[in-house]
């Protein structure tokens, strides 16, 4: 027997994309009536499976959900992110997302959430520990699983695995209790990074290490992207850096050359040209750290591991040295499939802005509340690609640049974006009196470069 209930929004996921779109429609939409789904027992997405070390890897004071700060705009004062907005950990951010479950979204009376289900299509979902199923009828769907994060704890790896080797997810690895001679990692991405940086805090020398990167990735440097009016030379000055160097740039090569030498992009070795680009940030301090790891294999992509080797997609292999493989080579996203934001009764948020997921959840939300029509919804948000390599990197860059000449020409979007706090740039721009003449100046020579870098960018699209 199948239940039947009925809603305005049938929101598929509570993950961080899904709560920022629920919590803006809440209040711009003070009489929609909300069902959200999730197949974990709790609200977070991903952060329910996330290893339990994880942090942000961009300040907490713009991340979550409109409604409800999730840093109390702190700033870390030990370790290698001192001095900058504080990362939450993955603890923290599924309290967060819990208690705004609990205290805002079922005490409206206008969410219910259904904890434990598999949304099967069709607006059917069963219950995972009872198999109970519930059609629901909505007058529209919002899939919030489209930018479904993978995580190592439930990756399966893409080359084989010998059944002798000490092999685990990131997850496992504060659980070791037999020390190995070393440590690989498998993987030069964001997880990586991570898994690199918890070794060496945690005593392992950088000679017992050793870190497997297909790819080498450009990094971001975090202090570049603090939403704080002391660091508005750092983030809007560097973003008056990247469209200088772009209107600059005579090549795609020459453009990230100049980023680099900017300050916009840095990267791990300076001998090594990275050809990936996953919006990673790093502190100096961190970069330095990494660097501490001299034991880098750069020999593509992994085919098996046995007891004695490694073996490459191009049949290279390298001694395994007794070493607990830790498997950190998940991609942060399974589908980059790009689709129209608004289609029929389906609304899937996806970014954009660069970079900004739950930002561009929350506007997705406000897009349907205030704006009527499929097309002119769909108008103000144009997807901006997920980043992966070079190519991507311009792709996104000019979409992004084309979303923001756009919005700013809607004065009740501007409003909106001045105000909520996931934005936080706007209202640094915003805030710029005439009196502070080295800020002004910033901005004179942002809005400057703005359209020769949209036009670089579209001749090297072309």
């Amino acid at each position: 027997m199948t239940d039947q209930i009925k809603t305005d929004y049938l929101v598929v996921g509570s993950g961080a994309v899904g709560m920022a779109f629920v919590d803006t429609l809440l209040d711009e939409m003070p009489d929609a009536d909300i069902v959200m789904i999730d197949r974990f027992a709790k609200a977070g997405g991903h952060w329910n499976s996330a290893y339990p070390f994880v942090t942000l890897h961009q300040p907490s004071a713009f991340y979550g959900v409109n409604s409800r700060e999730l840093s109390q705009g702190l700033r870390d004062q030990t370790g290698l992110n001192k001095g900058l907005g504080d990362l939450a950990t993955g603890p923290e951010i599924l309290a967060y997302f819990d208690s705004v479950m609990r205290q805002k979204f079922l005490t409206s009376g206008r969410v219910r959430f259904y904890p434990l289900s598999n949304y099967e299509g069709d607006s059917v979902f069963s219950h995972s520990l009872n198999g109970k199923r519930t059609r629901v009828e909505a007058k529209k769907i919002v899939d919030c699983t489209h930018l479904n994060t993978s995580v190592p704890s439930t990756h399966t790896p893409n080359f084989s695995i010998a059944d002798d080797v000490r092999f685990m997810a990131l997850n496992d690895l504060p659980l070791v209790t037999d020390a190995p001679s070393g440590f690989t990692v498998i993987g030069g991405g964001k997880t990586g990074i991570d898994a690199i940086l918890w070794l060496l805090e945690n005593n392992i020398e950088p000679k017992n290490i050793r870190w497997i990167k297909s790819r080498d990735a450009w990094l971001i440097d975090r202090k570049n992207t603090q939403p704080f009016p002391e660091f508005f030379v750092d983030t809007i000055g560097n973003q008056a850096n990247m469209f200088e160097a772009i209107a600059e740039a005579s090549s795609k090569a020459d453009m990230f050359d100049r980023l680099e030498a900017c300050g916009y992009f840095l990267r791990l070795d300076p001998t090594v040209r990275p050809t990936m680009f996953h919006g990673a940030t790093v502190s100096q301090a961190e970069l330095v750290e990494l660097r501490t790891v001299k034991d880098v294999v750069r020999k593509g992509r992994v085919a098996s591991i046995d007891e004695d080797n490694i073996t490459f997609m191009n049949g290279r292999t390298e001694a395994t040295l007794g070493h607990i493989m830790v498997d950190c080579s998940a991609s942060a996203i399974k589908d980059n499939v790009i689709k129209p934001v608004f289609k029929d009764n389906v609304i899937t948020p996806q970014t954009v802005r660069a970079y900004q997921p739950v930002f561009s959840a929350a506007m997705v939300a406000w897009v349907e509340a205030h704006v009527e029509g499929e097309a002119s919804k769909n108008g103000l948000t144009g997807v901006v690609p997920l980043p992966d390599d070079l190519d991507t990197f311009v792709r996104m860059t000019a979409a992004n640049m084309m979303n923001q000449a756009l919005w700013g020409q809607n004065k009740p979007l501007g409003k909106w974006m001045r105000e909520t706090r996931l934005d936080g740039f706007s209202k640094m721009v915003s805030g710029v009196s005439e009196d502070e003449t080295d800020k002004v100046a910033i901005l004179k020579r942002l809005r400057a470069a703005a359209m020769p870098a949209m036009g670089k960018l579209q001749s090297f699209l072309s």
